[in-house]
């Protein structure tokens, strides 16, 4: 049987959190700058909008 490369197995490991991050980072520049987020998503501001309340006539 073959011997497990660890050092292999770590390395894609790191790869891939290094790849997350740097998603992470243009998502993140992308929103401030506002841009587009690429996956769809609505932007924070507009989802936090709520509908005007209607005014009634007492005061």
């Amino acid at each position: 049987m073959a011997k497990p490369n660890y050092s292999y197995e770590k390395r894609q490991r790191e790869l891939a959190k290094k790849q997350k991050k740097e998603e992470k980072a243009r998502e993140k520049a992308a929103r401030k700058t506002g841009g587009p987020s690429g996956e769809g998503e609505a932007p924070a501001d507009e989802a936090e909008v709520s509908p005007p309340q209607p005014e009634t006539g007492s005061q």
